[in-house]
């Protein structure tokens, strides 16, 4: 696939991430606008709410983009998925008759405030690349053989859809009980290996019943679209709390995602198989499809105070052993009810190499082997002041698309009041 031309001039340059090809959705205001829907073409955001009103779109007999989430929009199905594609297209494509009608809906992306672009029905987080899988078992336990049953099912844990923020949002560094090995007994106060981990969510946008299962296809076609993901990890705490039953406040204090809903359709030609399995799946986590993406990841860094940022990691969504459709089929088997807004982690993305890793555990592997940032900084863990930046992009002849940074920066922890 080749470069879509559009009338708006950003959106075909090649390096540009929201190009005619990609249209992802989003929720924007201004300082004249409330929340709304938004679609990213070129540096402008395309009011939704504004083209709906004016007839250039309508895809229920309700109005569903005057919201400020995507979820109404998501729950009408793939149908009107395909249907607003195809339209959004027709408008913004080069030499299209409704230019005069869709350019005053326009909005410089430089003039809005971006916010979360869905509500958040679940949230959970898998642990499905094999590389960092084995890194964790080397860095834990000596070794990096997987657990046994790695090889045949998507090991996950239900997080904190409350905890779940848009990128930009500042996280304090969480208190919690920390345990020294040679220490009798825990103590209080903030982590001191904080970090992150390189993920992608996938979206669901339509439900399944409770009691029902899905098919891996079935999964996939669930799938509404997909954003960066950053699992804000305390591993002090979570190496305390984990045994016997998994995270627990280790991840409950903030989990940032981009702000653009890249959707699965704008990914269809950057589809990747999984790996050769090591094992064979059980029937059921059988599907037809090519089920990850070629999307290039980033990891950056930069302290407080520094002029730029560092690139401390860079790997490819296709590095994951299981797919986001795996997981979702997975999740359902027994009968979990799957709803519209829940949004899946896919676990830490890393490569074979160190410069592929997808958290700073490994990069620093458990902070003995520290590494050096452009500044001439070390870092093993994260510090107060870091700024983390998460990028992903999908290369095209002559176009990309882009997801948008997701961005946080760690604050000092929050004081616990002390007793009296």
């Amino acid at each position: 696939m080749s470069l879509m031309k559009s009338w708006v001039a950003s959106a075909n340059d090649a390096n540009h991430p929201f190009p005619l090809n990609n249209l992802p959705y989003g929720v924007f205001s201004t300082d004249g606008t409330e929340e709304r829907c938004g679609v990213a073409i070129g540096d402008m955001i395309l009011d939704m709410a504004a083209a709906e009103e004016a007839g250039l779109v309508k895809v229920s007999d309700i109005e569903v983009f005057d919201a400020p989430y995507w979820n109404e929009f998501m729950d009408l199905g793939s149908d009107a998925w395909n249907e607003l594609r195809a339209r959004l297209n027709e408008m913004l494509a080069e030499g299209s008759a409704d230019q005069d009608k869709v350019e005053p809906l326009l909005v410089p992306m430089a003039d809005a405030e971006l916010h979360m672009p869905i509500v958040v029905s679940e949230y959970t987080d898998f642990y499905a690349g094999m590389q960092h899988a084995k890194n964790m078992g080397a860095i834990l336990r000596g070794s990096p053989d997987l657990p046994a049953n790695w090889l045949h099912i998507p090991i996950g844990y239900n997080g904190r859809a409350s905890s779940v923020v848009i990128s930009g949002t500042d996280i304090h560094r969480p208190n919690g009980q920390r345990k020294a090995p040679d220490a009798d007994m825990p103590s209080f106060g903030p982590s001191m290996r904080l970090d992150i981990e390189l993920e992608m969510g996938a979206i669901v946008g339509t439900p399944s019943e409770f009691g029902q299962p899905i098919t891996v296809d079935q999964a996939d076609d669930m799938i509404f679209g997909y954003v960066l993901l950053n699992d804000w990890s305390a591993r002090d705490i979570q190496g305390w709390e984990y045994q016997p039953l998994g995270p627990f406040q280790g991840k409950a204090f903030g989990t940032s995602i981009s702000p653009w809903i890249v959707t699965a359709a704008a990914l269809e030609a950057f589809r990747a198989p999984t790996p050769e399995r090591e094992k064979e799946l059980l029937p059921y986590l059988d599907g037809s499809k090519d089920g990850l993406y070629d999307i290039e990841l980033q990891v950056l860094m930069q302290p407080e105070g520094a002029e730029k940022a560092s690139v401390i990691g860079e790997t490819n969504y296709s590095r994951m052993y299981y797919s986001a459709a795996e997981q979702l089929c997975h999740h359902a088997i027994g009968g979990c009810a799957m709803n519209v807004g829940d949004l899946l982690g896919s676990g830490t993305i890393s490569g074979p190499t160190k410069t592929e890793f997808g958290s700073l555990m490994e990069m620093s592997w458990a902070g003995r082997e520290p590494f050096t940032l452009d500044t001439g900084e070390t870092r093993g863990f994260i510090e107060d002041g870091d700024t983390l930046t998460l990028r992903g992009n999908a290369r095209g002849d002559g176009f990309t698309i882009g997801f948008g940074d997701c961005v946080g920066k760690i604050l000092p922890s929050v004081a616990w009041p002390a007793k009296g």
